[in-house]
């Protein structure tokens, strides 16, 4: 595999914007500011670092980290100044600076008169340690960075801080342009991996779309070829970004962590959750699932219905934490004594039904990328259930969410090798139908399966891998034009 994994939307992005650092800007004010944000190793740094290396003008590039206190992390900043090309190196040589105001202009003064960059990756850690961190970025940028041609670049994997930080009533409102990197897609994964279909949906479900993981990966194999592989190697990236994701975010001990491992088991009702997590006491139980929900970690769904619902169900967001927590972080101490055997053992053993519910979201998520697919009308595609799955519903079309005023479509998910998708499946989806309100017999049914339909089955709309897989090429992405 390359070293870099091409991402010309983002590299584009980035490029237009040092452009206009470069042509100048209103009133004197050429700086610009980026606040970057996505899931943990999606390859956020690697961009950056790929980005100020291709364009070849002086930057610094400071990393935060958890670090006990503002000091440290201002001896951290300093060191990295220092160490880089810009005329405030030799600045930052003489001095410690012990604010981080003083820090910041003292940078400030000591930037090029041409373009350059100025990278803060992980700046929530250092919000946490100093929640005058904001402002006093803000009133740097405003009054020095702004005024100059630079580039600042914050970066952050904590998702709901970063999208916070350019909300109305914050220091950073309407200063920032903002840039979510994504995973990358089960499209390329596909084209990565050189997989049809079916099996780089399975790979994606293995890797949530992470590069280094996908970078280990040999051209070719199947999911389960390579993870007989993989669980032989403490040290392989499927293993060690699922433990570094977890350990950034919560101690070992956390409640948070706890409750999340429940869900990652398989729970997803409140109270089967509490349960597995140890008998939660309620209280604590909801504020460790509204942390995990803020922090974008969990996703909590109700059903897809004209009624509203508080059957609310929960789920790991990432689908590689998912495959993480279910298959892997139980078993890393086999996996360590060297008997990563056991685990793939007890792998194939429940692969087959694991992938099944693990699919739904990816494929709903693709029928919302197909609209011209999908029946007029259709705003919102979810599922539906009640508290004793009579019925359940896979797919879920209607006008809007969480509660529509019209059930556009219906469907079903069978994603099973060799088995297409029958006559009983739809008898059973028929019925399904019949127990949903807002749905009647003219609400038009979908079939997703992994192998097709069973010859000569009529009456619905067929998706395939092939065609869920095209959700995720360039022409079928339906986007709102951004600044």
């Amino acid at each position: 595999m390359v070293g870099f994994i091409e991402r010309d939307r983002e590299l584009a992005t980035l490029n237009r914007m040092l452009g206009r650092v470069a042509t100048g800007g209103r009133a004197g004010r050429p700086g610009r500011a980026l606040l970057m944000r996505g899931r943990r190793r999606v390859g956020k740094s690697r961009l950056v670092e790929e980005f100020v290396d291709r364009v070849g003008v002086p930057y610094v590039y400071f990393t935060a980290s958890a670090q006990p206190s503002v000091e440290a992390d201002l001896a951290l900043f300093a060191e990295a100044v220092a160490g880089s090309d810009l005329p405030a190196a030799a600045f930052f040589a003489d001095q410690s600076p012990r604010t981080w105001d003083a820090a910041l202009r003292l940078l400030a003064g000591g930037l090029p008169d041409r373009p350059s960059v100025v990278v803060i990756d992980e700046m929530p850690y250092l919000i946490k340690n100093d929640p005058g961190f904001e402002g006093t970025l803000q009133k740097i940028f405003d009054r020095e960075l702004a005024r100059q041609p630079a580039f600042l670049i914050c970066v952050g994997s904590d998702l709901a801080m970063m999208e916070a930080l350019n909300e109305y009533g914050r220091p950073f409102h309407q200063r920032a342009t903002e840039m979510v990197v994504p995973p990358l897609s089960p499209a390329d994964t596909a084209a990565m991996l050189d997989l049809p279909a079916a099996e780089a949906f399975d790979a994606y479900l293995v890797t949530g779309g992470l590069p280094l993981i996908l970078d280990e990966w040999p051209s070719g194999f199947s999911t389960l070829d390579y993870l007989a592989v993989a669980v032989t190697d403490p040290t392989s990236a499927l293993l060690v970004s699922g433990e570094r994701s977890l350990a950034a975010e919560f101690p070992a001990d956390s409640q948070a962590r706890l409750v999340l491992g429940a869900i990652g088991s398989g729970e997803r009702t409140f109270t089967q959750i509490g349960r597995a997590a140890g008998d939660l006491a309620h209280a604590s139980l909801t504020r460790a699932l509204d942390l995990l929900v803020t922090k974008r970690i969990v996703e909590a769904d109700v059903p897809l219905s004209v009624k509203p619902s508080r059957e609310t169900r929960y789920s790991v967001a990432d689908p590689h934490l998912r495959f993480w927590l279910a298959h892997l972080g139980p078993y890393m101490a086999e996996i360590e004594r060297g008997r990563g055997d056991l685990v793939m053992r007890r792998l194939r053993r429940s692969w087959t039904t694991w992938r099944g519910r693990a699919i739904e979201p990816v494929i709903r998520e693709a029928l919302r990328r197909l609209p011209d697919r999908l029946p007029e009308g259709t705003q919102a595609v979810g599922g539906y259930w009640t508290r004793t799955n009579d019925p359940e519903i896979d797919v879920v079309g209607a006008d809007r969410a969480p509660v529509a005023k019209t059930i556009t479509c219906v469907g079903s998910i069978k994603w099973l090798e060799n088995r297409p998708f029958a006559g009983a499946d739809l008898s059973r989806l028929i019925l399904h139908r019949s127990k949903l309100s807002g749905a009647d017999d003219s609400t038009p049914l979908l079939a997703i399966s992994r192998d097709g339909v069973e010859s000569g089955l009529g009456g619905v709309s067929v998706f395939g891998p092939d065609d869920l897989l095209a959700a995720w090429q360039p022409s079928a992405i339906h986007e709102s034009p951004q600044e």
